[in-house]
């Protein structure tokens, strides 16, 4: 093969009260990665996908992952030049870093003729999140492996594919705002209340019992963020009233999208969460914020090779 294109979905992290152990993708919009293979054994980054992003190999979530599975496969001679197209927001809570690396793992594998396997491609994923975004699996896990995720542990990596409703919409609105995740993840506290760690913990375990179960009370009672989302919310404008107009409208759940600035709600169904997604966006827009709204589906494939070039 000449050069491969790998997509890898956007995701959402947490889903309310699970900080770094649960995330899901939805279908629409994520990243691409076009790899071709090259002889003088560089990884080079044509481009980076936006000004912003760095366009060193070892700066770049998609270079570094690239490395990482060359690495894995012995093949330290192998060049690759990538290409990524960025579809997910920059610092916009969406997992774009995490997508990057997902993708270039994928394409980068393919060309190598795929010695792993997914279970296998997660490590060197995890480590170019870790190096760009910190040191979390529930974006890379959820780009990588679609639908939800469960992040038992990091050490040792251990992660649980969760079932889900196919039916489930999930409403994605961007307010035109930037927060990185440095920044978001430095507003979290040092230490908790038991009582909170407590509430907390049976939101997770709820939340995982309302999916598998498709049991949409439960679910609402369940996206209930006492860490994370009351540290955060101040740095976000519009977010509290946004939250309030999507509970309004009939969402099964609303709270912030991985570090935000973005917010998710869950729908029942498509009309719903177009109802839901207008509201959200008039809610901004009364603050005086632009925000934009997406709806989609949980996608229950990952990443995946989408073009082969021979």
């Amino acid at each position: 093969m000449k050069s491969v294109r790998a997509f890898a979905p956007g995701t959402v992290a947490n889903l309310g009260p699970g900080f770094d152990v649960l995330g899901l993708a939805v279908t629409g919009v994520g990243d691409a990665v076009i790899a071709e293979r090259g002889s003088d054994g560089e990884i080079r980054i044509r481009s980076s996908g936006h000004p912003e992003i760095p366009s060193e190999a070892e700066r770049n979530s998609a270079g570094i992952a690239a490395a990482r599975v060359r690495e894995r496969a012995g093949k330290a001679d192998v060049g690759f030049t990538l290409r990524v197209e960025k579809g997910l927001p920059l610092s916009g809570g969406q997992g774009g870093s995490a997508a990057s690396a997902v993708a270039a793992a994928v394409a980068v594998n393919e060309l190598l003729g795929s010695p792993f396997g997914k279970d296998e491609l997660l490590p060197p994923c995890l480590e170019a999140e870790t190096a760009v975004a910190g040191r979390h699996a529930d974006n890379v896990a959820a780009a990588l492996f679609g639908g939800v995720v469960l992040v038992r542990s990091l050490e040792p990596l251990d992660v649980v594919r969760l079932p889900f409703p196919r039916d489930l919409r999930i409403v994605l609105v961007q307010p035109r705002q930037r927060l990185r995740t440095e920044d978001a993840r430095a507003r979290l506290p040092r230490t908790v209340d038991l009582g909170i760690a407590v509430a907390q913990a049976a939101g997770v375990g709820a939340l995982v019992a309302a999916l598998a179960a498709r049991d949409y009370d439960l679910l609402r009672r369940s996206v209930d963020d006492r860490i994370a989302e009351p540290a955060r919310a101040p740095l976000l404008p519009g977010f509290a009233e946004a939250k309030s107009a999507a509970l309004s409208a009939g969402a099964l759940g609303c709270s912030i999208s991985g570090s935000g600035p973005s917010s998710f709600a869950f729908a029942a169904d498509e009309d719903s969460a177009r109802r839901i997604g207008e509201a959200m966006v008039a809610a901004y827009r009364a603050r005086g914020i632009e925000a934009s709204a997406r709806t989609g589906a949980i996608d229950g494939k990952g990443a995946r090779i989408d073009g082969v070039e021979e």
